[in-house]
């Protein structure tokens, strides 16, 4: 059965990859993303990623359609996608030797249009950043469009002093949750 993408991250198409997921179409969603007034991070992730699977799969009557959100927040505080350099220090310097955490949602459309979501949520540990390393990590510039200002999968992953949960799920797809998202819906790999 076909699995329709409903975003245009690289990232999660090289992490569908791993579960044996060539999607047969890569369909984004677009929609206001602005947070809505005392919504939680992990409320955020969940209503966009719902919102933006049901959108797609009503582009895509009778295929499975999987949509996800990613969602940095410090206590209540949802950070933004960075897409200038002063958002990407403003996050630096506030993940800087400290925890947050980054929830991942994610949607899945079966055939019939029955959405299923689960999020996960991984806490994440900065070692304290000096001005030089956060100039290296805007240097570097893979947090260009990244929730909270950082790519994992980058040169940040250098600074991170621990983690604990889904590596994946950080990058911008949880493996296991998706996996088991995609079977409930219907789609088979060689391996299941």
């Amino acid at each position: 059965m076909a699995v329709i993408l409903a975003s245009a991250s690289p990232r999660r198409v090289e992490l569908l990859a791993r579960l044996g997921v060539v999607p047969a179409a890569i369909d984004p969603a677009d929609l206001d993303e602005t947070p809505l007034q005392a919504e939680t991070p992990r409320g955020h992730a969940e209503r966009l990623a719902r919102e933006k699977c049901a959108l797609v799969a009503a582009r895509h009557p009778g295929a499975i359609v999987l949509a996800a959100d990613t969602v940095v927040g410090v206590g209540r505080r949802i950070l933004p996608k960075a897409e200038d350099e002063a958002t990407a220090r403003t996050c630096l310097a506030l993940l800087s030797g400290r925890r947050h955490r980054v929830t991942t949602a994610v949607a899945v459309a079966d055939a019939a249009g029955q959405i299923r979501l689960r999020s996960n949520e991984t806490i994440v540990s900065f070692l304290r950043l000096t001005p030089a390393d956060i100039d290296a990590l805007i240097a570097a510039g893979d947090w260009r469009g990244k929730a909270g200002g950082y790519a994992l999968q980058g040169a940040a992953e250098a600074w991170v002093r621990w983690l604990s949960g889904s590596w994946s799920g950080v990058v911008g797809l949880p493996l296991a949750d998706t996996r088991a998202l995609l079977i409930a819906s219907g789609w088979r790999s060689a391996a299941t």
